[in-house]
């Protein structure tokens, strides 16, 4: 007697922690329930998966949806929307919102504006202040938190720790792997005098390599007095991947498509304000720094730090100019264009998308193609060549640094817990968003 699923993918190159090889993919109730050569069962729904390789569904583990408050930027709707157009399952969403998520109770509203409202899968940061220590260790307790978010610099409103005691306080309290946004604040005020009016170039002047590498020594000393965890995002220097190779043990890493496919001066001279983030997009050997992390393992996991400003707001000169440039919904196809050009393997992708967050962060059920897991996956064609233009762009600043370039490999389908959300460029089933689940807090409610 055959098998019988809700939904059959056939013919498809999967690529996963076995390999790449050619199987089908059954799935029943949301999960996986076999691979391998199903060619006598039947299900539901058949998708044709002739052609493509089939991904671990993409998790992305720093986005800012910035809801509540700054909703004319994104909110939680516009931005899983993105980040399923974009071959995303899965998001982690930032805490400097306004008000930003520092109590419980903001971070079950955000749950609950999440829940069956956004497009794919989610879970929220809670942010450490001066003033919520006390608080960190309950928050990180609750179901659809992924961890405590510590901006050491370049904060939003009062989400700073800038001091020694401020950083040993936070993690001393709490037990789960915290996240770092790691820059000097105490070196970036003194700097802030050598920025000058319209010229993006003089970033990188403010914000040095030097205030990155002084905050993660400081952070990695800090911790490790501490017998604590930290994930170091958007690590932006070669300095920085060079001394975090030598802290593994305690230390976890994040790169982002845009600091690996972009350099300075080239890219203020041609952007201005919409090659402006923070931490900077450096000069080429920084950027190679960073490959080499890639390279030799060091970068955990790949990050967009989607962070939308309007148009408007990208238009006033430099430094009143904010930093932050959407980027969930062109990380995929950025960084398939890097495996086309034989700078990163698809499996070495699938590691930084999908294994890695269920690695560092100890996801539930997430991030592998195995029976048991929650059905999610990323189907992409890696021929396929497309021009990233505004009207594919669904983040509700709509705009992107990278409009008008060609890559080759797109997303073509993103399953979400056995529900194709979207296919072809096209949301077809909406709202489908739960928080995601973590070994850490199976209990919490």
């Amino acid at each position: 007697m055959s098998e019988t699923f809700d939904t059959l993918i056939k013919g498809g190159t999967i690529v996963s922690h076995a390999g790449r090889t050619k199987a089908d993919i059954g799935i029943r109730d949301g999960r996986f329930a076999a691979m391998g050569d199903l060619s006598a069962a039947s299900a539901g729904e058949v998708i044709d998966a002739t052609g493509l390789h089939v991904l671990p569904g993409v998790i992305d583990t720093q986005v800012h949806f910035r809801e509540p408050g700054l909703e004319w930027k994104e909110d939680l709707e516009s931005g899983s929307r993105a980040a399923a157009l974009g071959g995303v399952v899965c998001v982690f969403e930032m805490p400097n919102t306004n008000p930003a998520t520092t109590t419980p109770e903001l971070m079950a509203d955000k749950v609950k504006r999440g829940h069956h409202r956004m497009h794919t899968d989610f879970a929220f940061y809670a942010g450490a202040t001066k003033e919520n220590v006390h608080l960190l260790r309950e928050m990180e307790l609750m179901a659809g938190c992924c961890g405590v978010k510590v901006f050491m610099g370049a904060s939003t409103g009062d989400l700073l720790v800038d001091t020694d005691e401020g950083v040993a306080a936070v993690l001393n309290v709490i037990e789960r792997r915290a996240a770092f946004h790691s820059e000097d604040e105490f070196r970036l005020a003194d700097r802030r005098a050598l920025a000058r009016h319209g010229d993006w170039t003089s970033h990188v002047e403010v914000r040095d390599d030097i205030a990155a590498m002084q905050s993660t020594q400081r952070l990695v000393r800090l911790a490790r007095a501490a017998g604590k965890r930290i994930h170091v995002l958007h690590i932006s220097t070669a300095d920085e991947i060079e001394y975090l190779q030598h802290h593994k043990d305690i230390a976890s890493v994040e790169v982002t498509p845009q600091h690996l496919t972009l350099a300075a001066p080239e890219c203020y001279e041609r952007l201005g304000a919409y090659a402006q983030m923070n931490p900077p997009v450096r000069n080429a050997k920084h950027r190679e720094g960073l490959w080499r992390g890639v390279d030799q393992g060091i970068a955990d996991i790949l990050g967009s730090d989607h962070a939308p400003h309007t148009v408007e707001e990208k238009s006033k000169p430099y430094p009143a100019s904010p930093s932050g440039m959407p980027g969930v919904q062109t990380l995929v196809p950025l960084m398939l264009d890097h495996v086309s050009k034989g700078r990163l393997t698809l499996e070495r992708f699938v590691d930084l998308t999908s294994h890695g967050p269920q690695r560092v962060f100890g996801l539930a059920n997430k991030g592998r193609i195995a029976a048991g897991y929650d059905a999610d996956l990323t189907l992409v064609d890696l021929h396929a060549v497309r021009t990233i233009e505004e009207s594919w762009l669904a983040s509700r600043c709509g705009w992107s640094p990278f409009t008008g370039d060609t890559v080759t490999g797109w997303p073509m389908a993103t399953i979400v817990r056995g529900k194709v959300v979207m296919r072809d460029d096209e949301l077809v089933t909406p709202s489908v968003g739960e928080p995601a689940r973590y070994v850490e807090t199976l209990g919490a409610v």
